[in-house]
């Protein structure tokens, strides 16, 4: 029987906490700046905790080891 193995591009993008939860980083901070306001800068700073539905979904196909 074959290994499972990580998706070489969720092991990028996610990072799994010491609880268990799916963290990632907040999209839509890349480039264009000053079109944002200040507010949607500040709360798109750092990482956030995915949705159970979804993160059982990544934790199950892509992150099989994590």
């Amino acid at each position: 029987m074959p290994k499972m193995k990580t998706k070489s591009g969720a092991k990028k993008r996610f990072k799994i906490s010491a609880t268990g939860k799916v963290m990632y980083a907040q999209s839509g901070k890349r480039h264009g700046m000053i079109k944002r306001s200040n507010k949607q800068i500040r709360e798109h700073r750092g990482t956030t905790a995915m949705f159970e539905t979804d993160a059982y979904n990544v934790k199950r196909y892509f992150l099989p080891n994590g």
